[in-house]
């Protein structure tokens, strides 16, 4: 068995591991790199031929974004994820191939301009769509046979909806050993989702580090004080922008909004409208919405069934 950092092991961004084992590749997760030039991101961390499958943790650009690059080069195989990580991964990975065609087509403006050759997407909407024929939807808690010898299992990560910490344990000249991928683990009493599982032992565990030895403060009162700010902006005759990630935290605001709508706690604007200005935060809300009764927790559930 022999596991190689291909991504991530410098910095917070691109996820991407490679596990040999029981002669097979399984790749975990394939993110792209967040930097100034989006064309950084061309290499291919290992021949897409080579990759007997994929484990994706979760659906956030710098876990899979460059999947669509491997399927465009060759990769033709599984990629396991769950349901909730694979119908955020078709609007998200859809969104970042529009914007890998934009910059092509602008630098391509400017390269006619000059006389240079011409540039081509990392990958475009075409390669997402057979991307998205790939995946295999798995359930939290159940254990799956991905290759002879190697046996995965999903647990709750509790980052973003359908996040997933991956258990694989191969067995290999009749040793076994269980290697745990945390992905990237939430924070506990999160709005909407449920806290993060608590794994059993494992032999190796590859874990996110992004706060390092920082530790953290008592926890916040967030809606006492998202709702003081309502109070003195409307007082005033103001409106409120929050700019927000377009998933996840966009959805995590709208919930915290309807809590303090349902609670009064801005007094004399209870009826305040709310306004969601972005597509892609408004198509991934309505992925929210749907049947994903796995995924919450007991206070969104308990909401769920008085009909919230």
């Amino acid at each position: 068995m022999k596991i190689t950092f291909l991504g991530a092991a410098h910095e917070v961004t691109g996820s991407c591991t490679l596990l040999h084992a029981c002669g097979k590749n399984i790749l975990i997760d394939c993110g792209m790199e967040q930097g100034p030039d989006i064309y950084e991101n061309r290499d291919i961390p290992v021949a897409p031929g080579d990759i007997d499958c994929i484990l994706l943790t979760h659906a956030h650009i710098d876990h899979s974004g460059k999947i669509p690059l491997l399927v465009a080069n060759g990769f033709s195989h599984s990629i396991y994820a769950t349901g909730a990580t694979a119908q955020l991964c078709q609007i998200m990975l859809l969104d970042s191939a529009h914007m890998q065609e934009s910059e092509a087509a602008w630098r391509n403006r400017k390269a006619q301009r000059a006389g240079q050759t011409a540039y081509t997407p990392l990958y475009t909407a075409q390669d997402v769509h057979k991307t998205m024929e790939l995946f295999t939807s798995c359930d939290y808690n159940h254990t799956y046979d991905v290759c002879e010898g190697i046996q995965i299992r999903f647990l709750d990560a509790g980052h973003l909806l359908g996040s997933a910490s991956i258990e694989i344990v191969v067995t290999e000249h009749n040793i076994t050993k269980k290697i745990l991928f945390s992905g990237d683990v939430g924070n506990v009493d999160r709005p909407l989702i449920r806290d993060p599982s608590k794994p059993e032992y494992a032999d190796i565990i590859i874990i996110e580090s992004t706060y390092g030895n920082r530790l953290h403060g008592e926890r916040k009162d967030y809606i006492g004080q998202l709702s003081a700010i309502l109070q003195q902006t409307f007082d005033r005759g103001g409106n409120v922008v929050i700019p927000a990630f377009a998933v996840g935290r966009t959805q995590e605001l709208l919930y915290l909004i309807h809590e303090i709508k349902d609670r009064g706690m801005v007094k004399n604007h209870t009826a305040f409208p709310v306004w969601v200005d972005s597509p892609l935060a408004v198509e991934s809300t309505r992925i929210y919405e749907g049947d994903k009764m796995e995924y919450y927790d007991e206070k969104t559930l308990q909401w769920i069934r008085n009909g919230v």
